[in-house]
């Protein structure tokens, strides 16, 4: 969930916006357009859920990722609101004007808080209802969002906007690749873009088409069509990175049908699977310029391709005993770099809890003469912990008080090496043997190599790195890594989906039936 784009780019855009006076920063009630200028609302409020974990999403998850209002949106831009800008200013040529109203993001996790989800929806239609001028909204969400006590947020936020100014409002919204998208979103949006690659590395140009169509269609330039396609499909467990077989040839079929002149945005949405939706499953979604029967037969044509493809088999997964057996005779790879652990059933950037504690468990019994760092977030844990001297030997009890139908409470028994406060929280390292457990108040995704560089911790000198997602760490540690491997436990995340308590779910759906046909 960090930022994905440059410090020195959002700089650059920054300048250019108060050059240009485009997108500029602007207050929502003290937005007064030029006669002509076009104005265009936007804000982020993205935030990816999963069911199966009871910790909610509070305030306060919004607030460590970096809670913007207003012009200071515009000092913090992130992911695709970096593009979006970019493309206000540069497709928009001096003649549409951007207004931030707020950008909130969070880590994957439980379902939002429902009060933090209404402040939100309220601060939205405030902000919008304060400008004396509105042409366009942009939205940048996530797609997989979820509420206490409400289903399909998204479409309720984006029916609080219609309610309130209007059916003829031209509404962009982007979606994660991982986005379930629903009927409802697709009726309520005027077009949906979203990111085309997995691990996601594309966020900039996602906001950039957003603003590109957005800017084109209330410049009168374009007139937005859509076409969509739910799919009877829930399937994951690594199978869908883009650059890699099965989905390879289909991903180059959407960047082949991107150059088509009417073709505005093709957008292959495989779905989250941590999710309880009726709607829940694969979809398509094409946008043309008024052609609406081509955006049909594409959005058709590449739902019949995923189609094709259903059966292709998940990566195999170890357990943490096989994990280490097969970390320590990989000897090659250890001496040139490290092996990378992959947490697949406690990924906290797919939502889980964060305090598995069962790779720690194997790690201390079998590996502790090999140099692991392995992250595990326990609040109280960690506070116990900082009240320690530095050189300390105490003994906690970590993991299992967040979830406990997988997660299990562990003793463990280490030298107090090293206490940071900082993004995660009050975080100590606790070292047993080679083993460097990092106890962090917040849930740690170690998506990055700074996760643990910033800790003070030499890369180079690990055996054994664990990371707590299931696709950024692939290419984020490649100066590092020499070999992947992913671990299999009990946990909220796992992805074998008939281990998952499935409630509300469409039926039939592959591969729980055995379908002929996607429809």
């Amino acid at each position: 969930m960090r930022k994905s784009a440059p410090v020195f780019l959002s700089v650059l855009f920054i300048a250019l916006l108060f050059a240009g006076g485009c997108g500029g920063s602007k207050d929502p009630a003290a937005v007064a357009p030029q006669a002509g200028k076009k104005v265009v609302a936007f804000a982020m409020l993205r935030q990816e859920t999963n069911v199966f974990s009871p910790v909610p999403t509070i305030i306060d998850d919004f607030e460590a990722a970096g809670l913007l209002y207003g012009e200071d949106v515009l000092d913090g831009l992130t992911d695709e609101l970096v593009g979006f800008v970019a493309a206000v200013e540069e497709v928009g040529r001096g003649s549409v004007e951007a207004v931030p109203i707020y950008q909130a993001l969070a880590m994957s996790g439980g379902k939002i808080e429902a009060a933090v989800y209404e402040r939100f929806k309220g601060e939205l239609l405030q902000g919008l209802r304060e400008m004396e001028q509105l042409d366009g909204l942009y939205l940048s969400l996530h797609g997989s969002m979820g509420v206490e006590g409400l289903r399909d947020p998204e479409s309720d936020l984006l029916q609080a906007v219609r309610d309130e100014f209007g059916n003829s409002l031209p509404i962009g919204i982007s979606y994660d690749l991982h986005a379930n998208v629903t009927e409802a979103n697709a009726r309520l949006a005027t077009f949906i873009v979203g990111y085309l690659t997995n691990p996601h590395r594309d966020h900039y140009r996602t906001g950039y088409t957003s603003g590109e169509i957005l800017c084109r269609t209330v410049l009168g330039e374009i007139e937005p069509v859509m076409a969509f396609r739910k799919m009877r499909l829930l399937k994951g467990g690594g199978m869908n990175i883009d650059f890699l077989p099965p989905m390879r040839h289909i991903f180059n079929w959407i960047k082949k049908n991107l150059k088509r002149e009417e073709v505005l945005s093709i957008s292959n949405y495989m779905v989250h699977l941590w999710l309880n939706e009726p709607e829940l499953g694969w979809s398509t979604v094409v946008v043309t310029d008024g052609n609406k029967e081509l955006a049909e037969e594409l959005a058709e044509e590449l739902a019949d391709m995923n189609w094709a493809v259903r059966d292709y088999p998940h990566r195999e997964g170890y357990t943490p005993s096989e994990a280490i057996k097969l970390a320590r005779s990989n000897w090659l790879a250890r001496k040139l770099g490290t092996v990378m652990f992959c947490d697949a059933s406690d990924a906290v950037g797919a939502g889980g809890p964060g305090e598995n504690t069962w790779i720690l468990k194997a790690l201390i019994e079998e590996g502790s003469d090999l140099v692991s760092y392995i992250p595990l977030r326990d609040r109280e844990a960690a506070l116990e912990a900082y009240a320690y001297p530095i050189g300390e030997t105490i003994t906690l009890t970590v993991g299992g008080k967040l979830e406990q139908t997988y997660n299990r409470p562990l003793e463990v028994t280490g030298e107090i090496v090293s206490k940071k406060d900082w993004l995660y929280g009050k975080t100590v390292i606790l070292k047993h043997g080679g083993v460097h457990l990092i106890i962090t108040e917040m849930p740690p995704a170690a998506m990055a190599p700074d996760f643990y560089t910033e800790l003070g911790l030499n890369l180079w000198k690990a055996d054994i790195v664990v990371a707590k997602n299931l696709f950024p760490f692939r290419f984020t540690y490649l100066l590092y890594n020499r070999k992947t491997i992913d671990v299999i436990t009990p946990g909220t995340t796992n992805v074998d989906i008939y281990s998952l308590d499935y409630t509300d779910i469409p039926h039939p759906i592959y591969p729980f039936s055995d379908l002929v046909d996607w429809r």
